[in-house]
């Protein structure tokens, strides 16, 4: 079985972690690049930056979030797919918040059957995840 972990950018890396993908767009303040330990910048997975201001973090929005960028990253299936075929990754985050991008690339990874109905439309986006 995968293994899908988040963590901030700014926790120390471990062994554990594996393949580390920064997921976000926007380069975290105040860190060098040379400091963040990552195997990859995988900031086309990230949310657009019109959906990223529209959440702005806000609690009251993150089911609509979670629906709007699952639609978003239907358009990116194949570099997902590339993901989804790893044993063992890290999604890095910047943001403080536990409702972020990164919870639903690892929703749509872990519930991959279910992520691709919902891309083709029959799936009841009512039910959640």
């Amino acid at each position: 079985m995968q293994a899908i972990r988040i963590k901030r950018v700014y926790e120390a890396n471990s062994e554990t972690d594996g393949y580390r993908i920064f997921v976000e767009r926007l380069w975290p303040r105040g860190m060098r690049k040379e400091d963040l330990k990552m195997d990859l910048w995988a900031r086309d997975l990230a949310p657009s930056d019109d959906l990223r201001r529209w959440y702005s973090h806000d609690p009251a929005r993150w089911e609509e979030f979670r629906k709007r960028y699952r639609q978003e990253l239907c358009q990116k299936k194949e570099d997902l797919e590339k993901l989804r075929n790893m044993d063992n990754i890290t999604l890095l985050v910047a943001s403080r918040g536990e409702l972020n991008g990164a919870v639903v690339i690892k929703e749509v990874l872990e519930n991959w059957d279910q992520f691709r109905s919902f891309c083709s439309g029959t799936d009841d986006v009512s039910h959640g995840q």
